[in-house]
């Protein structure tokens, strides 16, 4: 019973209003009882006021306030130490770690998503793979030196190699060739080999989708009797990725961002198994090295949430300096929860952060790959 909130001894819950049984199970209870033993409802039989059900809500929100702010001070002030008293028991203090860090991260990209701007690298976009070619054939640097004169032959050589003219040529005898008859170009590919049919199905849905004869996938299955197979799925929705990604970049930038959240929370209990090998001998259990990981990165977003509001307020760039505070933070934190040396502290910080960057790698490139396939 001790998790349970502490309720003012006012308004619905004077004693006055307390009953002999539970209104939410119906247990027995003695008139002394504030809450019920079985299901731990506050024992009160008065019917909720309007005044009454605004000073719950009050009551509980300043509760909320107080475990925040002294989960925010404890993870500032004491490195480590909260993460201690979180699994020894200590918890009616304290947010939720996983609540904790969800908000967080919801709240820093919904910043960066909603203050980016993103929509305006739409215009960077390329409408037509043609629009590509001819950007890349007008592309050269406009240097007097002999430096730039050397890069703009190199340029030219390239340009020469890959013959932009004949590479436009083939597109559109490509797309010509497609949107003559749709129908009998996709039963043709059948006849290819494996390997080239995903390839081809993805040209084709690019070419109808770019010509605006589809949308979506069932206009395709509709209008020219595409089979409805996962083979011939993937290909429209990595067809479509790639085309939202050339012509919206913007768009598809922001729309990765908004997954991000999620993908934190996939991303962390992997890399607290690789935390527990590292200190296997310690008395941790795996949930002990996950909370842990939870309250670290709580701070590493506090930091950057405070460090992108001094930037778009001040009209600096702040990051380096919060990543650096967290940097040691997170070895003092190490040291702290551990209780090992600095040597083996340091040794195993530096081979943590480095499992750490190649799974974010691994995690952006998986997101990013996964954002084309489901677009």
């Amino acid at each position: 019973m001790d998790n349970l909130p502490d309720i003012p001894e006012k308004g619905r819950y004077r004693f006055q209003y307390r009953g002999t049984n539970c209104l939410n199970c119906d247990h027995p209870l003695d008139i002394s009882d504030r809450y019920c033993p079985n299901c731990s409802q506050a024992n009160s039989t008065k019917k909720l006021s309007l005044k009454d059900f605004l000073d719950e809500f009050f009551a509980s929100l300043m509760s909320y306030d107080s475990k925040l702010l002294k989960t925010l001070g404890a993870l500032l002030l004491r490195p480590g130490k909260i993460t201690r008293e979180y699994i020894a028991g200590k918890r009616v203090s304290y947010t939720n770690p996983f609540r904790f860090l969800l908000s967080l991260t919801i709240l820093y990209f919904l910043m960066i998503n909603f203050t980016g701007n993103f929509s305006k690298w739409d215009k960077y976009g390329a409408k037509e793979d043609s629009y590509f070619i001819e950007s890349l054939n007008d592309f050269s640097f406009s240097f007097g030196t002999e430096e730039g004169t050397e890069i703009n032959r190199g340029i030219d050589s390239i340009k020469q190699a890959l013959d932009f003219e004949a590479l436009k040529l083939k597109i559109k005898k490509q797309d010509s060739l497609i949107l003559s008859d749709p129908s009998d170009y996709f039963k043709n590919m059948g006849t290819t080999s494996n390997e080239n049919q995903f390839s081809q199905k993805q040209e084709f849905f690019t070419t109808l989708l770019r010509s605006d004869s589809i949308y979506d996938f069932k206009d395709a299955v509709d209008k020219y009797g595409v089979a409805e197979s996962f083979g011939n799925k993937l290909a429209f929705n990595v067809a479509h990725g790639i085309l939202k990604l050339r012509s919206r970049p913007g768009s598809f930038i922001s729309r990765l961002i908004s997954k991000l959240p999620f993908a934190v929370f996939f991303f962390l209990p992997v890399f607290a198994l690789f935390i527990w090998l590292v200190y296997i001998r310690k008395k941790y259990s795996y949930t002990d090295h996950l909370i842990f990981s939870f309250h670290n990165t709580a701070l590493l977003f506090i930091l950057l949430i405070i460090s992108y509001l001094i930037d778009g307020i001040f009209a600096v760039s702040s990051n380096w300096i919060f990543l650096a505070i967290f940097s040691l933070y997170l070895l003092q934190a190490m040291r702290k929860f551990y209780g090992q040396g600095i040597f083996k502290t340091c040794v195993k910080y530096l081979f943590l952060n480095f499992i750490f960057f190649i799974l974010s790698v691994f995690a952006i490139l998986i997101l990013f790959t996964g954002n084309i396939f489901t677009n």
